[in-house]
């Protein structure tokens, strides 16, 4: 850590956080030695140094609110798609770091069981929930934050609510890449667009916009199709787009699981990728570099967010949580590979 982070860790009051990052140990060994748990010699000294260094002070009055804590987190995810179980896993191993445990429950989307998840939170008595946002259960997730439950957003917010947010740049990625498809000479690129109602998918939907506006490409409606997230809507919103009179040179998939769907129905229509057409997509999954040209995509940093996550959600069980709510937002990488190609 350099001297000046030092400093101003020291003017706003030295987290749990910075402690870690001075002693040069994770956040949840700071946690077991501030808990009165057994750790190594080494990193019980580098810790005792760091928080005599920092001038750090425990929140003895947030301590001794927090001595029923039961060490689950409850995780709420729509769907174990490929980008929500990697992002499981991660968060089980981070959070497991901690000497908590997550209890995860899946919703497939219906905003009954969204409301069903967090009653069961509720009677579990889960120390704080992480989960992918939906505004139907707006005044029951209020609920939870009103009854000093910490709440960490990740994949798609919710405003408006005093809630903990880790998110990506959405908007910015999307925008690269069509940037990235104009450059090779596309006009005509179609997107499969996510649900509407989903901050990710508006945020996708609005970069992919401003790139054709900035460049002089009228937005053409016709062009981004929906497909909900899911294979089979990225299916029927690719044959849509190549039924149209003048059909897209390029489609944009704002995730995978619909990308998966485009890629079905080109193959089953004889259309080569990307010689009869160039393909990119939001999220890289394996299969991507599997399949014999590459599919270009948006990478999301999940091990990144899933560390953040776990920052945060330590730093709110362990002080004071009436401090000013977290909202860090976190950069992709685009990673080209063969499906796109120039138009000559």
């Amino acid at each position: 850590m350099h001297e000046t982070d030092r400093r101003a860790g020291r003017r706003r009051g030295a987290t749990i956080i910075d402690v870690a990052r001075v002693a040069d140990v994770a956040v949840g060994t700071v946690s077991r030695y501030l808990n009165g748990e057994t750790v190594r010699r080494s990193n019980r000294e580098q810790i005792e140094r760091a928080i005599q260094e920092l001038g750090y002070r425990r929140n003895a009055a947030a301590a001794s609110i927090r001595t029923d804590l039961t060490h689950m987190i409850g995780f709420l995810v729509p769907t174990f798609d490929e980008f929500h179980a990697r992002m499981l896993e991660h968060l089980a191993t981070s959070v497991r770091s901690t000497g908590r445990a997550l209890l995860t429950y899946c919703h497939g989307g219906d905003p009954r069981v969204v409301a069903e998840a967090l009653d069961f939170f509720a009677a579990q008595r889960v120390d704080a929930l992480i989960m992918d946002g939906t505004a139907e259960v707006y005044d029951r997730v209020d609920d939870l934050i009103e009854h000093d439950v910490p709440i960490i957003f990740y994949n798609n917010d919710v405003r408006g609510l005093a809630a903990d947010r880790v998110m990506v740049e959405n908007h910015r990625a999307s925008y690269r890449l069509i940037s990235h498809l104009i450059d090779l000479g596309h006009t005509r690129i179609g997107m499969l667009t996510g649900d509407p109602r989903n901050s990710s998918g508006i945020e996708r939907l609005a970069g992919y916009e401003q790139a054709l506006r900035e460049r002089g490409i009228v937005v053409d409606a016709s062009l981004a199709v929906r497909g909900n997230w899911r294979m089979d809507g990225g299916y029927e919103a690719t044959k849509r787009l190549m039924s149209l009179e003048r059909p897209p040179t390029a489609i944009f998939s704002a995730n995978y699981g619909m990308a998966v769907g485009a890629l079905s129905w080109l193959k089953e229509n004889g259309r080569h990728v990307p010689d009869d057409i160039s393909l990119a997509s939001f999220d890289d999954v394996a299969v991507f570099r599997l399949y014999e040209a590459g599919i270009t995509a948006v990478a999301q940093p999940v091990a990144g967010i899933a560390e953040k996550i776990t920052d945060i959600l330590v730093e709110r069980l362990t002080e004071s949580s009436s401090g000013a709510t977290h909202s860090i937002v976190l950069e992709c990488d685009i990673i080209l590979r063969g499906s796109t190609r120039r138009i000559t």
